[in-house]
């Protein structure tokens, strides 16, 4: 299960890498932003208030859509964005607490602003 995780994070990795050359076909580009737009929007064909089903068109249709995506790659688009999507991945535990405390800082530095924003 583990591994199939990994490689699911890869592939979905790379292909972000992938959607950013422009060997890209529009169709994997579609593709991709359809499964985004369905992943991020308050829309979709059952709400997930309910139970089970809610979530599992999620489940199933963004990955179709990545999968599909995926599939209509160039093999040396699909190749180079795999070998960046590792490159990431190596540095991937130094990069996930580098972006926390950058965000946590942020949020610190807005609420600074806000404070004097309110206070004087």
């Amino acid at each position: 299960m583990i591994a199939r995780i990994r490689s699911g994070w890869r592939d979905s990795l790379a292909l972000l890498f992938a959607l950013g050359d422009r060997r890209t076909p529009a169709g994997a580009r579609l593709m991709a932003a359809l499964a985004l737009a369905y992943a991020l929007l308050p829309l979709d064909l059952l709400p997930d208030l309910t139970p089970v089903l809610g979530l599992a068109d999620d489940v199933l249709i963004v990955p179709t859509l990545l999968a599909l995506a995926a599939r209509t790659l160039p093999g040396p688009v699909l190749t180079e964005a795999r070998t960046r999507s590792l490159r990431v991945q190596r540095r991937l535990p130094w990069l996930i607490p580098t972006g926390i405390a950058a965000l946590l800082l942020l949020m610190a530095l807005g609420g600074w602003l806000l404070w004097r924003a309110v206070s004087g």
